[in-house]
């Protein structure tokens, strides 16, 4: 081999020197100075078939690996309720799995990085020690969009506190009956509140600058989530509101009350929407073209991604899954961007491959899928910030949010009845008594004023993060020298033995989420109509009732002294007693219609058969009483 001069050797490095320059300058996608437009069509471009299939794909952590993300190119990731990387794992944690799995994607050939959801419904609900805010249900009675959008920033941080950058929240549904077993989830039955409450979507993901356009995603940096309105449309007018069902509408009820929160929520960035399992007159809303498509993508001019529900493709045909190509076909021709496949992506993943390599799909319905997923990632920062730290761990739990919290809680009570005379209230308690009694099943059982999505998928009883129980809120609140007595379903024996100044009942709902929770009856569980008997039948009391929605109450209601619904509170269940005790007032109204029975069902305000308990609209107030 003849030697090389060393003129020759210093042109070969030079050259190598400046083929490299020269390549990094052309991957304009990884240059964060270049128009958004001009990034994606660059990255897009580059991509071959299976790396846009991969990015459309979303899978459960549980089946996740750094090597299935570099082999598989995946595009996301989510934590189903209750997929958590341990049982109370810390926010380091979460970051620590995430930030590995995120290498994986890094590693790939273009190094485009995963997104990583999470049922984010009321704070970070997934997460140990995260603030638990009210419910939707709850937070609907407030009518204060500002609240909710501070709640929104509040969730962002604590989201960020364990590494994730996506939450599916908020729900805009306009539940129509209460015995979906969804409805604490949806903010009011008036559509007129729920577009309201879409003020949770800057809260998460920014304020659209002033130079902003109106319509296109917007995510405002590290300490922002992505969104995503949910679910889209009509799952809370469904039948007898069986959950999944089917939406028998007209197309004027469908756009007056099931779809005005959409616009608002396009009009505010919202950079991702997620279908409904639901039917529309009989069309599986996975599989609906019209509605995802030739409407919001097109009508609307929704720029973000369209995302499925958990192996909702799945339930295009009945059985689930008894036709997967099929399912796959619908959906992605449907318009859906990105598949929560969540378990089985290899079926997915060939599938979806085979529709598009047969041309089935054109690779232009793929481009405009992968198109909006990179849109998302690009405007978001996810190219440049990837990785998460734990600067941000500070904000789960914080004193701060916990505040909030109690502050959304306080606003969130409706005081249905006060006083067996309008002559004779009860509320606000005395903070001074010799001896009071607290009973119930909900009195001291955090799980229990949370409700479901926290900790667990469906929620459960106990203690189960770090919170404030109503009993400890009471304890709290009373004058040292009140000694408070807690039996969680006494005797009317033990309670006429004891001379109790009053009684506070603490009683309601069991936890539970999506069609667990559809009930035909709308009944409070045993112990509770017991307990309510036996306490209000002996001493003057107030029942604080904790529930995802109106239930029957109208049997109990002439014992009671006094009644507040509570919803689902969370975690603070301080800001009850600050408003059982007068510190603040009650100022809520109802959001929700009361029913008397369940054959009225569905009863909504404008309803020609309104005829309920508690009409929409509806709240005793209060003053705050002055400290002496």
């Amino acid at each position: 081999m003849a030697k090389l001069s060393p003129s020759t050797l210093v042109i070969m490095v030079m050259c190598c020197y400046w083929a490299t320059i020269a390549a990094s300058q052309s991957m304009k996608y990884k240059d964060p100075k270049q128009p958004l437009n001009v990034r994606i069509k660059d990255l897009l471009n580059r991509m071959t078939l299976e790396e846009k299939i991969g990015q459309m794909t979303q899978i459960d952590r549980s089946v996740a690996s750094a090597d299935v993300m570099q082999k598989y190119f995946i595009g996301s990731i989510l934590s189903g309720g209750g997929s958590v990387p341990a049982k109370e794992a810390s926010p380091e944690m979460w970051i620590d799995m995430i930030n590995g799995f995120q290498n994986g994607s890094l590693a790939t050939r273009l190094g485009i990085p995963m997104i990583y959801g999470i049922d984010a419904v009321h704070g970070n609900n997934n997460v140990y020690k995260a603030t638990i805010f009210p419910h939707n249900v709850g937070l609907g009675v407030t009518r204060d969009p500002e609240l909710i959008k501070k709640i929104g920033a509040a969730t962002a941080l604590e989201v960020r506190a364990t590494g994730i950058n996506y939450a599916f929240a908020p729900c805009i549904a306009v539940c129509r009956d209460p015995r979906w077993g969804r409805c604490f989830e949806s903010y009011s039955e008036d559509p007129a509140i729920v577009r309201q409450m879409t003020e949770l979507i800057p809260g998460l993901q920014g304020d659209i600058p002033a130079n902003g356009r109106k319509g296109v995603p917007y995510v405002g940096g590290k300490e922002k989530v992505v969104a995503c309105a949910k679910h889209f449309v009509g799952d809370g007018g469904t039948t007898k509101g069986i959950n999944e069902n089917n939406t028998v509408i007209s197309p004027h009820n469908l756009f007056s009350i099931h779809m005005p929160a959409y616009y608002d929520s396009v009009l505010k960035g919202v950079a991702t929407i997620m279908i409904s399992y639901s039917s529309v007159n009989g069309a599986k809303m996975h599989g609906d073209h019209q509605l995802v498509t030739n409407f919001l993508k097109n009508n609307v001019k929704f720029r973000g991604f369209v995302i499925s529900d958990w192996q909702g493709i799945d339930r295009i045909t009945d059985p689930p899954h008894a036709n997967y190509t099929y399912s796959i076909l619908r959906s992605v021709e449907a318009g859906l961007d990105m598949i929560m496949v969540p378990l089985n992506y290899t079926e997915f993943i060939d599938g979806l491959s085979y529709l598009v390599t047969n041309n089935f799909i054109p690779m232009s319905r793929i481009d405009d899928a992968v198109k909006r997923i990179l849109r998302v990632k690009f405007v978001m920062g996810l190219f440049e910030n990837p990785l998460a730290d734990t600067t941000m761990v500070k904000h789960l739990g914080s004193h701060e949010h916990r505040e909030l919290a109690r502050e959304a809680v306080r606003k969130s009570l409706v005081l249905l009845k006060n006083g067996k005379t309008a002559t004779e209230p009860l509320l606000p308690l005395p903070k001074k008594s010799a001896k009071i009694l607290v009973s119930g099943t909900h009195a001291d059982d955090i799980g229990n004023q949370c409700g479901g999505w926290t900790i667990e998928w469906h929620g459960q009883s106990g203690n189960i993060t770090i919170g404030t129980t109503i009993l400890s809120a009471i304890k709290n609140t009373v004058d040292p020298t009140t000694e408070v007595v807690y039996q969680e379903n006494p005797t009317p024996e033990f309670i006429k033995s004891n001379n109790f100044s009053y009684a506070i009942v603490v009683t309601g709902e069991h936890p539970y989420s999506e069609t667990v929770g559809d009930s035909l009856n709308l009944t409070i569980p045993e112990p509770g109509p017991t307990t309510i008997t036996n306490v209000c039948g002996a001493v003057k009391c107030v029942v604080v009732l904790i529930s995802g929605r109106p239930v029957v109450i109208e049997p109990y209601v002439s014992n009671m002294d006094a009644l507040v619904a509570a919803w689902l509170p969370g975690s603070e269940g301080q800001g009850v007693a600050d408003v059982l005790y007068g510190d603040y007032g009650f100022t809520g109204k109802l959001a929700r219609t009361w029913f008397k029975t369940v054959d009225q069902l569905p009863m909504n305000v404008g309803d020609p058969h309104y005829d309920p308990l508690y009409p929409f609209g509806f709240g005793i107030t209060t003053e705050a009483v002055k400290s002496s």
